[in-house]
C-alpha cells in the first residue's frame, strides 16, 4: 500500500461521511479527563470501504461510536449522506441511526431468543413494515447471503460464521447509507474470517455498500480500500490501496 501525507485526512470528493474538528473528552473538567478524539478530520466518499486501524487506547473504537452516533460528541461535526447529526434531536437521531446506519459487532449482539429471519427482520418491523412483507424481505436477504437453511435456526444453532452472516443480514436489510463494523471478524478463526471479508467485499462491490470497519489484523485491513491509522486520538496517516479499488471495477 502507499502510504499517503495528507494533513485533513481527505480521501475523495462526493463523500458519504465528512467528519471536521472531532472532539471526545471523558471526564471533561476532572483531575481523570481522558482526550480521547483530538481534532479528527476525515471524508470517506460513497462506495469505500475503509479499515481503521491503531494501537489499543488509540480511540479507534471510539471514533466509530461517534461516527454511528452511539456516544455525543465533546464538539465538532459529523455529516451523514449530507445530514449534519448534531442537529437532530434524540428522537430524529434514533430514527436516522435504524434507517443510514448499519452496525456490525464482534460479539453478533444477536438476539438469543429469536430465529436468523427474526433477527434480521427487526429493523423493518421497527420502521412499520408489514410483518409479512419483513418476513419476506429477511428470508430474500439472508438467502443472498449463504443461509437460505438456516431461516428458522436460533444464534445457539449457527457457527460463529454463520451468526455473523446473520448480523451482517440484519445490518443491510434497510440498506443504510453507511456499514460500520468494529472488530467484526475478532472474534472468528482464520478461515471463517476470510469468509466474511469475502462477503464484505462482494457486498461493497455489488451493492456499492460504504464500509468503515475497526480491526487490529494487518490481513483484514489490507482487503480495504484505505486503512486509517490513528495515534493518541489523532489520524497520523492514511493508506491507499488501489489494486483494491481496480479489481473492483473488473
Amino acid at each position: 500500500m502507499k502510504k499517503t501525507n495528507q494533513v485533513n485526512n481527505t480521501i475523495s470528493k462526493m463523500p458519504i461521511l465528512t467528519i471536521s474538528k472531532l472532539h471526545k473528552r471523558y471526564n471533561e473538567g476532572k483531575s481523570n479527563e481522558v482526550h480521547a478524539l483530538q481534532g479528527v478530520d476525515l471524508t470517506v466518499k460513497k462506495g469505500d470501504m475503509m479499515a481503521i486501524m491503531g494501537s489499543s487506547g488509540c480511540g479507534k473504537t471510539t471514533l466509530l461510536n461517534m461516527i454511528g452516533n452511539l456516544d455525543r460528541r465533546s464538539s465538532g461535526k459529523i455529516i451523514i449522506d449530507e445530514v449534519d447529526t448534531s442537529t437532530l434531536s434524540d428522537g430524529q437521531m434514533t430514527a436516522f441511526r435504524r434507517d443510514k446506519i448499519g452496525f456490525i459487532f464482534q460479539l453478533f449482539n444477536l438476539f438469543p431468543f429469536l430465529t436468523a429471519v427474526e433477527n434480521v427482520e427487526t429493523p423493518l418491523l421497527l420502521r412499520g413494515i408489514d410483518s409479512g412483507l419483513a418476513r419476506e424481505q429477511a428470508k430474500m436477504m439472508l438467502r443472498e447471503l449463504g443461509m437460505g437453511d438456516r431461516l428458522y435456526h436460533l444464534p445457539t444453532e449457527l457457527s460463529g460464521g454463520q451468526q455473523q452472516r446473520v448480523a451482517v443480514a440484519r445490518a443491510l436489510i434497510n440498506q443504510p447509507a453507511i456499514i460500520l463494523g468494529d472488530e467484526p471478524t475478532g472474534d472468528l478463526d482464520s478461515a471463517t474470517s476470510s469468509d466474511v471479508m469475502d462477503l464484505f467485499r462482494r457486498i461493497n462491490k455489488i451493492n456499492q455498500q460504504t464500509l468503515v470497519l475497526v480491526t487490529h489484523n494487518r490481513w483484514i485491513a489490507e482487503k480495504c480500500d484505505y486503512i486509517v491509522h490513528m495515534t493518541d486520538g489523532k489520524i497520523s496517516g492514511i493508506e491507499d490501496n488501489p489494486s483494491i479499488r481496480e479489481e473492483k471495477k473488473r
